[in-house]
């Protein structure tokens, strides 16, 4: 198979990119409506969050049979199922009349974007030439990272004028075009082979997610009620334990454990697990603390944050641009700088943040992510051969959407904690909260820069 850059790739990463891109604008959308759906539905800041935690855990538990999923089928057969899934879903949180059944039609979206998410990455992989990965890994990031920041904007314009139904509704014609798209352009690079399916293996990945989850989900109330929190983690902890035993005693495993035992691989997959930790974390800070804190309507809170969505639009290929021309080690290493700064920032100053101060540190933030996100999935990715592909990408997008809701299931059980535990109005007990959840994320981006030297020390270019 020739490698290249042709008309219907281009087409193909955009049809696969648009059906990813509706998956997490819809996510970070949804945030920016929970204080308006805290009082319609009589809910609480730890119980809103599940519909943003529920989507990212049916994602999470989808991924991680990508790489089976793309030896069984067609790529254009998971697209179109993937897409129809997502269509469903949204036209069931269109017609939502509860919370359940809002999160329901979440779930549904979140299978579909399960399936979709790592075929836009495989297409890449498996067409474009190694000398001009990084500009379209780049690229292909872009449509999944600007998502969360244009998604408060988009959401806060939405149930300004029209209601948060409408947020859904708005999405459908993004979604018919990407199928109309993806009928046209997606080829088949490999020829597909039946293969069998681990069930416990799979079963065992589900038991890791849930059981972690909802630990971290449990956390607001672990100094009055500590079980449910520790029974969760070692469900998690049973989970990951029977996935490894059972992985290297199939034939046919979900995940090859192979990829591994290479270690530059694995700094560079702990340092992106982390980082994603933090962006979908900030995702759930900032358009609450803009509303509950500064008392901005959610359209401000919105246009508040989109200029930081500009930038990162502009840094994600530029940055895989310059990973093509000069290395990884630079881009990644500047923009996991320039994350630590910002955390930093909003930790020191969380107590008195303007909105305009918070919009300006988010903007540095993002140059961060744009430097960083990208180039740390394609360096590491860089780092295995070719036939490892589609288990490295399995792992990195399996992680990707799992720490999306650990981090905000962490920083949504933060804040609940310390606004039950704090005296004062809610906007500060609010501010308390979210200071304490930007302590938690600033030793993230610790760890995670320090794991991502450790990762470009001594790393493959090409």
């Amino acid at each position: 198979m020739a490698k290249r850059v042709d008309a219907k790739l281009i087409l193909a990463i955009i049809a696969t990119g648009l059906l990813s891109f509706c998956g997490v604008i819809v996510e970070t959308a949804m945030n920016i409506t929970f204080p308006t759906l805290m009082r319609e539905f009589a809910i609480n800041t730890a119980t809103v969050q599940w519909m943003t935690t529920a989507y990212l855990l049916v994602v999470s538990i989808i991924v991680p049979i990508s790489a089976f999923l793309k030896r069984r089928f067609k790529t254009k057969h998971l697209f179109i199922c993937a897409n129809l899934l997502f269509i469903t879903g949204l036209l069931i949180d269109a017609a939502a009349t509860s919370f359940f059944m809002l999160v329901l039609g979440r779930i549904i979206q979140g299978l579909g974007t399960g399936i979709a998410l790592p075929l836009m990455f495989n297409i890449i992989l498996d067409w474009v030439p190694l000398q001009q990965r990084g500009t379209l890994m780049g690229v292909g990031t872009l449509i999944t990272a600007i998502a969360p920041a244009l998604g408060p904007t988009f959401g806060g314009l939405v149930v300004a004028r029209l209601g948060w139904h409408w947020i859904f509704i708005l999405l459908l014609p993004f979604l018919v075009l990407s199928l109309l798209l993806g009928l046209l352009a997606i080829r088949q690079a490999q020829p597909t082979h039946k293969t069998s399916f681990d069930v416990p293996a799979w079963l065992a990945v589900i038991l890791i997610f849930v059981g972690f989850t909802f630990a971290f989900s449990n956390l607001q109330t672990i100094n009055r009620q500590p079980w449910p929190f520790i029974i969760y983690l070692c469900l998690g902890f049973v989970g990951l334990i029977g996935f490894i035993f059972r992985t290297k005693h199939s034939k046919n495993p979900l995940i090859n454990l192979v990829i591994f035992k290479n270690h530059a691989f694995d700094w560079h997959l702990l340092g992106f697990f982390l980082i994603q930790i933090i962006a979908l974390g900030l995702a759930f800070i900032l358009p609450n603390y803009l509303q509950l804190v500064d008392g901005y309507s959610a359209l401000t809170a919105g246009l508040l944050i989109l200029p930081a969505a500009a930038i990162g639009a502009i840094f994600a290929p530029f940055g895989g641009r310059i990973l093509d021309r000069f290395g990884a080690r630079k881009p990644i290493l500047i923009g996991a700088s320039a994350i630590t700064l910002s955390i930093l920032l909003f930790t020191l100053l969380g107590q008195q943040l303007s909105g305009r101060l918070l919009a300006s540190i988010y903007i540095f933030t993002m140059v961060g992510f744009g430097l960083t996100m990208g180039n740390t999935m394609t360096s590491g990715l860089n780092q295995l051969s070719n036939v490892q592909h589609a288990d490295g990408n399995a792992t990195f997008n399996t992680l990707q959407q799992f720490a999306g809701a650990i981090g905000t299931a962490i920083v949504s059980s933060v804040i609940a904690l310390i606004q039950a535990q704090s005296t004062g109005s809610l906007s500060r007990r609010t501010a308390l909260g979210s200071v304490a959840a930007w302590g938690l994320l600033l030793i993230c981006i610790l760890l995670g820069l320090g794991a991502l030297i450790q990762a470009t020390k001594n790393h493959k270019t090409q």
